[in-house]
């Protein structure tokens, strides 16, 4: 079942966090799309949102490429009742 994955981050190293999800947007599994990535003004948060298969795989794509410079929660998105994301 496809489904929206959010990715929460605190992010502890900026350059490092957005340089290496620069490289993983390339290296997305088969069959998954990005939809959003976008970081607070002070850089110390970020939210990705993520179409895919599930949940852990989201996080063992994401914690595989970005893992070492930031703490990352994983939550399945209420896309029915989200404003604005795409289906």
């Amino acid at each position: 079942m496809r489904m929206h994955v959010m990715a929460v981050s605190t992010i502890s190293d900026e350059d490092r966090f957005w340089g290496s999800l620069k490289q993983a947007h390339g290296r997305l599994p088969k069959g998954a799309r990005w939809i959003l990535a976008v970081a607070s003004t002070d850089g110390t948060r970020a939210v990705n949102v993520i179409v895919h298969d599930s949940v852990d795989g989201v996080r063992d794509f994401f914690e595989g490429h970005a893992g070492s410079f930031a703490t990352t929660e994983y939550f399945q998105a209420d896309a029915a009742n989200a404003v604005g994301l795409p289906k």
